[in-house]
């Protein structure tokens, strides 16, 4: 993929059974590859609000917007700015890690910005939440420690300033 960088796209879509698994077979069908994907509702029960990232060169995104575009459940499609958007991701992440380390895994937690949310004597389950560059240094450094298993949200992005996403739609 020349040229590839993240690219994140905003969907809101009908909140209708069967509209996920149609968008994500339409990235399948056309072999794009969903680096990141998160679905939840909007402010509006009628909708909901697709975010996923992909890593693709800017014209494939203009190709997968407009197909987007095309889908009978698709409200409205924006292919972000990454330089002007907000976008968080959700980390839970569990390591082994007994009491002479323990200090040491606080630490990175409090140089992190992570949170304790389990203690065992063997084990501790960290929350953190951040930039997609913020929770890949938070994974790289703990992969110095034995990483139990960990689960990652795709990002949730919203558009810096007061445009919406939703806020020209007024059906």
């Amino acid at each position: 993929m020349d040229n590839a960088t993240r690219q994140i796209i905003s969907i809101l879509v009908n909140n209708q059974p069967g509209v996920l698994s149609r968008i994500a077979g339409l990235f399948s069908r056309r072999g794009y590859n969903i680096d990141g994907l998160t679905v939840c509702a909007t402010e509006d029960d009628r909708w909901s609000r697709m975010t996923i990232t992909v890593y693709a060169a800017q014209n494939t995104v203009k190709q997968i917007v407009a197909q987007l575009e095309k889908q009978e459940d698709v409200v409205r499609v924006m292919d972000f700015d990454v330089k002007n958007v907000a976008a968080r991701e959700l980390l839970l992440i569990k390591v082994a890690v007994g009491g002479a380390r323990r200090s040491e895994i606080v630490d990175l937690c409090t140089l992190f910005g992570a949170k304790a949310i389990d203690v065992c004597a063997d084990s501790m389950m960290l929350e953190l939440t951040g930039s997609t560059d913020k929770v890949d240094n938070f994974v790289k450094v703990l992969s110095a420690y034995d990483i139990i298993e960990m689960a990652r949200t795709g990002g949730a992005a919203l558009e810096r300033g007061s445009d919406s996403l939703s806020g020209t739609i007024r059906l």
